[in-house]
């Protein structure tokens, strides 16, 4: 049997976007039950990457390199290694807006203070396939 061009067509482009889909290290759904049932984490310091040998990836995680879920509220030390410069890392929520710029790389850091709430971090540019988010509690 053979299959329209359109239907595939379609299916390669919904294959595509489920790729993209998975370039970041995070949900583009920031209300993820997942999220809200993880157990609490206590890092001492956050870990942003985005854009490592140009790739489009971006990523928070704590200083063993876990992935930040459900944070508990309070400030922390956050380094951020932008590998790249057609790549950002903007980190967004309560309180929150800290934004490496795009043309420069290399690390970052910031201190920053989270409150209970959901929290985003994209590169602006290409927000649509490098996002993520956590929750704090």
């Amino acid at each position: 049997m053979r299959r329209p061009a359109t239907a595939v067509m379609v299916g390669a482009m919904a294959l595509g976007a489920a790729a993209c889909a998975g370039s970041a290290n995070g949900s583009s759904d920031p209300g993820s039950q997942d999220d809200a049932n993880a157990p609490v984490q206590h890092p001492t310091a956050l870990v942003g990457e985005t854009g490592k040998d140009d790739s489009f990836t971006i990523s928070l995680s704590d200083e063993n390199g876990a992935r930040i879920t459900n944070l508990a509220a309070g400030t922390y030390k956050l380094t951020v290694h932008d590998h790249s410069s057609v790549h950002n890392f903007h980190l967004a929520g309560s309180g929150v807006n800290t934004i490496t710029s795009i043309g420069d790389t290399g690390d970052q850091t910031f201190t920053v203070t989270f409150q209970p709430g959901t929290y985003t971090f994209v590169c602006d540019p290409h927000v649509s396939t490098m996002n993520g988010h956590f929750r704090v509690s």
